[in-house]
């Protein structure tokens, strides 16, 4: 995430009203703190410690741990990786905690942040398979560790964006700045697409998944049915992560022995 503009709201920004926000950057902290304490390199830990520490490697997600789908949520490479990111979730989630309210913005922030793992371990996949038909390994296609809570992050920020874009709702807490948002986003895609080491399919996953949230809370609330809100939106974030799970799994089993050589020359490589 870049350090950008934050969106323009009229109104100051009390902590109490944003806590849920607070607690997610103290864990995440906090998780990051007790790391270091136990040896992990504060500036480049190595990929033994960030599978250690709950890291999303796609062999051993879909064939073994598919809990580091939300733990690799936790993980950071580095000090400032997790600054980047935590400054974006102050940036971010302080607006959409009070827009949303502290129920729906839990669910959009864990949703995103499941969507874009998946998405991500969606890509590997098919990078696999892309491999498998051309008979030519390609170290560029091999799957990669990731982590991080960008995807989440990613996902407020869409949901923020979508939002910008419609009639401002007569109840609306906040005005967002549609131009900053949007250039706010474009140049997070941007950077995504151009700098290597930045897993930017779960930036597009969580984007995607926050906009879709983000519109289904704003027809309710246009349709004065709030309380619908955040059942129709659990039920579309689980409905989708599921069926793309299941889907990733199906073609899981076609890359199976490849993917299992991989994650055996991994445990031998870094002792995991």
């Amino acid at each position: 995430m870049s350090h950008s503009t934050p969106p323009w709201v009229p109104s100051k920004l009390n902590m109490q009203d944003w806590w849920l926000t607070t607690l997610f950057i103290a864990i995440n902290v906090g998780l990051f703190l007790w790391q270091i304490v136990s040896g992990v390199n504060v500036s480049d830990p190595s990929l033994a410690d960030a599978i250690r520490w709950g890291a999303d490697y796609a062999p051993l997600t879909f064939l073994e741990e598919p809990t580091r789908l939300f733990s690799s949520m936790f993980f950071h490479f580095g000090l400032i990786h997790l600054m980047l990111n935590m400054w974006a979730l102050y940036i971010f989630g302080s607006v959409a905690e009070q827009l949303f309210g502290r129920f729906y913005y839990f669910m959009l922030y864990f949703a995103a942040g499941l969507m874009g793992s998946l998405f991500s371990g969606y890509l590997a996949i098919h990078d696999t398979l892309s491999m498998l038909n051309q008979q030519v390994i390609d170290p560029s296609l091999l799957p990669h560790v990731s982590a991080g809570a960008s995807g989440a992050v990613m996902g407020l920020g869409g949901a923020l964006t979508l939002l910008s874009l419609f009639p401002v709702l007569p109840q609306q807490r906040f005005i967002l700045d549609k131009k900053t948002l949007i250039m706010v986003m474009g140049i997070n895609l941007v950077i995504g697409l151009t700098i290597s080491g930045i897993n930017n399919a779960a930036h597009v996953g969580g984007m995607l998944m926050g906009a879709v949230l983000a519109g289904i809370w704003y027809l309710c609330q246009k349709w004065q049915k709030p309380a619908l809100s955040f059942i129709l939106g659990t039920t579309v974030a689980v409905v989708s992560c599921w069926f793309l799970y299941q889907y990733c799994l199906q073609q899981v089993q076609l890359i199976q022995p490849i993917w299992a050589e991989l994650l055996q020359a991994m445990r031998q490589r870094y002792h995991f």
